[in-house]
């Protein structure tokens, strides 16, 4: 089962403060493990002109404003750009499929600091990992629904709505959803 540029979305009751209510996109899954970044989960306190100006890369009135999220628990004051499909780094982008991408060096912080780059975009610092076999057994225990990634909803900029909006696209109703899970 290969989840990458697929969407989890956690369950109530997972367990970890961390993912509560969390929309994360797989940017990589095989059976070495699983990457992806939490997409609902902005960082409030981060602006991207102030990480520029920390970097020594100049500011101009070109400048993009790009969102800045909490990307998961691992590594986090590492920086992943998660950006659609229109821009790759021949080296450095993990294209997931033609719709996105995800590139983590600063040649993209540059072209945003220009005005260029991808026409969508989210700065997540951090990431979510799994080792092999870890993810497969959270989502057999009920800790993850999946479904699939749209555009739409990975870079929508309602960051409140992604998670009802995720799981409605599976017809499941918010309200609904137990803590609790049965197995036959």
């Amino acid at each position: 089962m290969d989840l990458s540029g697929k969407m989890l979305i956690a369950m109530p009751g997972m367990g970890d403060p961390r993912f509560e209510r969390s929309v994360v996109f797989l940017c990589a899954h095989s059976g070495e493990g699983a990457m992806g970044l939490i997409v609902n989960k902005p960082a409030p306190d981060l602006r991207f002109t102030d990480l520029l100006r920390q970097l020594n890369i100049p500011v101009t009135p070109r400048s993009r404003d790009i969102r800045v999220h909490f990307g998961g628990p691992v590594e986090n004051s590492r920086g992943f750009v998660l950006h659609s499909g229109d821009y790759e780094n021949e080296v450095a982008t993990l294209s997931v499929d033609e719709r996105f991408g995800m590139t983590a060096t600063l040649d993209i912080l540059e072209a945003f600091a220009k005005g260029e780059g991808p026409q969508r975009c989210i700065l997540a610092f951090g990431y979510s990992g799994w080792g092999p076999g870890q993810l497969e057994d959270e989502i057999r225990q009920n800790g993850w629904l999946t479904c699939d990634a749209t555009s739409d909803l990975v870079f929508s900029d309602d960051n409140a709505a992604k998670w009802e909006t995720a799981l409605r696209s599976l017809g499941i109703d918010p309200l609904l959803l137990s803590a609790s899970a049965g197995h036959a």
